[in-house]
């Protein structure tokens, strides 16, 4: 698992493209937080927070992490490499915990340089300082709990298809469907204990409930589920291959 997982983060920046995904990650939030006038710009804003940038993050992300995995198994499926990858002594287990994992630290390289974020609001409330916290890392463990749903539905598609647009265009999509799309179906519906019940089914309403700074256990336990579960799809899939 370990030669995988240094395989792919060494091989995603073995490329200008993997650079050029992570400065596309960087430049949309900075221009979107501190540039672009509009709702998630810090200064229009008004208060020295990083609430904006949390609420886009999950955006930026079905572009970033999409982009990071359509290659994963599309490209050794058209290469022909993966059936060579699967014939020698590695499970298929190790191969796509060491992509899963491969795919979780580059994800995590790009939110670094966010960090200073924190450093950049500190000084722009009337008091220095002057923000909670806990609330932002709630808020970046949410995110991280988020990017691992992610990559295990880029993983699974990227398994379907030797087609890497097609991979790219199907994570991008059912990353959708599982972050906000029980969100937009509970607007059909008048009752607010439904309305909760089915929103309780996507990630969008479980993010929030980290991002207020507490880690409960059914949050958490909401995104483990559906990382284990793609995980276990994708193992499921090499292994008819």
């Amino acid at each position: 698992m370990w030669a995988i997982f240094k395989k792919e983060v060494f091989g995603f920046f073995n490329s200008a493209t993997g650079y050029l995904v992570i400065l596309l990650f960087l430049l949309l939030n900075g221009l979107f937080l501190w540039v672009f006038k509009g709702g998630f710009n810090v200064f229009d804003y008004g208060f020295a927070d990083l609430s904006h940038f949390f609420m886009l993050l999950p955006w930026v992300f079905l572009i970033l992490i999409p982009a990071i995995t359509m290659r994963s198994f599309s490209e050794e499926r058209k290469s022909g490499t993966l059936e060579l990858i699967l014939i020698k002594p590695i499970s298929s287990i190790d191969l796509v915990l060491g992509k899963f994992f491969g795919t979780l630290m580059i994800g995590l390289m790009a939110m670094i340089p966010t960090l200073l974020y924190i450093w950049a609001i500190y000084d722009l409330g009337i008091v220095s300082g002057n923000f909670d916290l806990g609330v932002i890392i709630g808020s970046y463990m949410g995110g991280i709990l988020l990017m691992a749903v992610y990559a295990s539905i880029g993983l699974f598609t990227s398994a379907l298809t030797e087609n890497q647009v097609f991979a790219f265009i199907s994570a991008l999509g059912l990353c959708f469907v599982i972050f906000y799309g029980p969100n937009a179906l509970a607007t059909l519906y008048g009752s607010g204990t439904l309305q909760q019940t089915i929103q309780a089914w996507g990630g969008k309403y479980h993010l929030e409930g980290i991002s207020k700074g507490i880690l409960a256990s059914e949050n958490v336990l909401y995104f483990l589920s559906v990382m284990a579960f793609f995980v276990f799809l994708t193992i499921k899939r090499l292994q008819r291959t």
